[in-house]
This record gives structure tokens, C-alpha cells and sequence, in this order.
């Protein structure tokens, strides 16, 4: 059978649409070791973690005597040609209606220029990578995957379990420096429907059309004790708490919860996991994990994050509510 030119010309237009689909992308917001092993040459990793110098040092494993097993005990290292990301330079500290707002995303022109000394490209497939020990750890994966979201970036995904996963996985690592590098990813977007002001809790406490989520530990939700950069005990009025402890698993192997158990630990703490929702902790570092859950995997894209957070709010004088489950 001899096809007309136009069918040639449908069939291949097809397939170019469908290369440009697929060239480099991730398949899904978490990637696991075995993925990432197989796809290292197609993605750009960043290591992003707080502890930099674990960056070039060698990880430690105890082996039992018996069975010859080897215990990862301390991260160390990272992954070939990762491109280490400062945790602690990721957000900054900006004056918002004449306060000064500690641990804010940074403004559009000093994050391109961040993300560029990575040796980051427009176009490239990311998978971010955390050192993996902690919750916090996996938080900080987060934070930066929101970041990059805010500027308009979407092919990236983050390593399940982080750096800790990679090397009990037995993936290849280097102890070598970061290289110096210089990179043309440029911020194509500020995506305001991810990011919640304090005028947006306000107007959510107003309408109770949207769902305040506060993801810190119950003691800090009661009251019983505050950060020392949070000016009053409690919660915002309304908000629902969905602990940090319970978006990843316990201990030193702190991977995600799995889509179906963040469904049912939602209902279990009186959350609809499908509506309007603003996600917020202390400083805006831990609701990063709960704004990424709900939106990226379990795809909820009416949920925003507020920056400032419990910071801010009470920088602000605004209200709190202590000593009651709402």
C-alpha cells in the first residue's frame, strides 16, 4: 500500500510531536534510584542540602560481622556530576508592607542567577536530590522543586529517599568538588496561583472556601512551645493540621507517603485533599512537602503555599488560636 504525501507528512509530524513530549522529561514528580541509574544522562541533578561540606566527604557504612551486610551510618558524597545547590541560599530575607520577612523565595532576578551558576540550561530535565537522613532533608527537595515551579519550570522531578536511597541502592558516588559552571536557565514565569500572601489566608478565613493545612508538629499547632522567630504560640484560626512527621516515613529512611495513604491520613485529619487549600509551617520550609504532595502527587493544583508563614503572620500581629484542634 503507498501512502499519499499528506498522510507522510501527518504520520511524521506525529512523531515529532511525540519525541518533543518525551525528549528528557521525567515521568512523574518522584523518581526512584533504580530510574535515576538508568537515566543519568538525560537529567541534571541538583543536590541541594543545608550540610555542604557531607558533600565531599565519604560516607560512612558499619559492616556486620556475620553476614558481611553493610549499615549506612552517615550521608556522604554525591552522585557523578551533581551540581551542589546551598540550601541555606535559596531563600532570603525581604521587607513585605514595611516588615522585615525572614526565609523568603528570593526575588526572580537573584534565583535565574543562582540556578545559572549551577551550570543549569533552559530546557533541562531535573531531578533533585537531598541528602536524604531526615524529613527535614527531604524538605529541603521540596522547597527547591517549588521554587523552580514558581519560575516556571516543570521537567524536573525529585529522588525518593534522596542521597541516602542512592548509596544504600549502591549507586556510583564522588567525593570531587562542585565545578564551577555557568549555565542560560532563564525564569520564564511567576506563577502566583502557587504562592499564598497574607492578604490570601485573610480572604481564606473570610469565605471558608479555602482550606488552611498547617503542617507542624501538634505542639507547635496547641501552643505548648514556638520557633524563636514565631512572635505567638498557636495556630491560624481554622487551619487543620497535617503533621510533617506523617508526609514521609519515620526515622533515617524518610521517604515519601505513598499517594493512597496521604488520601486517607487527609480524611483522617479532616482535610479534603481535592479543594482549595494553602499550605504553611513556621518559615515556609516544611509546607513545601504537603504543597508538593497535594499538588504534584496527588495532582491538586488549587494548592498554594504561604511564603511567610507563621513568621510572617505573627510578625504581622495577626490572630492565633492555641490549646484547640479545629
Amino acid at each position: 500500500m503507498t501512502l499519499s504525501p499528506r498522510i507522510l507528512f501527518l504520520i511524521t509530524l506525529l512523531f515529532i510531536n511525540l519525541d518533543i513530549v518525551h525528549a528528557g522529561a521525567v515521568p512523574s514528580p518522584l523518581v526512584d534510584s533504580d530510574w535515576l541509574k538508568n537515566n543519568l544522562d538525560k537529567v541534571v541533578v541538583l543536590d541541594i542540602r543545608a550540610d555542604t561540606k557531607s558533600f565531599t566527604s565519604k560516607p560512612v557504612f558499619r559492616k556486620d560481622k556475620k553476614s558481611g551486610k553493610l549499615t549506612l551510618l552517615r550521608v556522604g558524597g554525591h552522585i557523578p556530576d551533581a551540581r551542589l545547590v546551598d540550601y541555606k541560599k535559596i531563600r532570603t530575607r525581604l521587607i513585605i508592607d514595611g516588615n522585615e520577612i525572614d526565609k523568603l523565595l528570593l526575588p526572580k532576578a537573584q534565583f535565574e542567577k543562582l540556578m545559572q551558576s549551577t551550570g543549569l540550561n533552559k530546557g533541562d530535565a531535573i531531578v533533585i536530590v537531598s541528602k536524604g537522613e531526615s524529613n527535614k532533608d527531604a524538605m529541603n527537595a521540596t522547597r527547591l522543586y517549588w521554587s523552580l515551579k514558581y519560575y516556571g519550570h516543570d521537567d524536573m522531578a525529585i529522588l525518593n529517599g534522596g542521597m541516602a536511597d542512592w548509596l544504600r541502592s549502591g549507586g556510583k558516588i564522588s567525593i570531587d568538588e562542585s565545578k564551577q559552571r555557568s549555565g542560560n536557565w532563564v525564569a520564564s514565569a511567576e506563577r502566583k496561583d502557587i504562592l499564598a500572601s497574607s492578604a490570601d489566608v485573610k480572604q481564606a478565613l473570610g469565605d471558608k472556601t479555602t482550606q488552611l493545612v498547617d503542617t507542624r508538629s501538634i505542639a507547635q499547632y496547641l501552643g505548648t512551645y514556638r520557633k524563636s522567630y514565631v512572635y505567638k504560640k498557636g495556630h491560624i484560626p481554622g487551619a487543620r493540621i497535617m503533621p510533617n512527621e506523617l508526609l514521609t516515613g519515620p526515622g533515617n529512611k524518610p521517604s515519601f507517603t505513598t499517594a493512597e495513604d496521604l488520601k486517607q491520613l487527609s480524611s483522617a485529619m479532616g482535610i479534603d485533599y481535592k479543594g482549595n487549600m494553602i499550605t504553611y509551617c513556621n518559615s515556609g520550609h516544611l509546607a513545601s512537602g504537603s504543597w508538593f504532595l497535594y499538588s504534584e502527587v496527588l495532582g491538586n493544583k488549587n494548592v498554594k503555599l504561604y511564603d511567610g508563614s507563621m513568621h510572617q503572620w505573627t510578625k504581622e500581629k495577626n490572630d492565633t488560636v492555641k490549646m484547640k484542634m479545629e
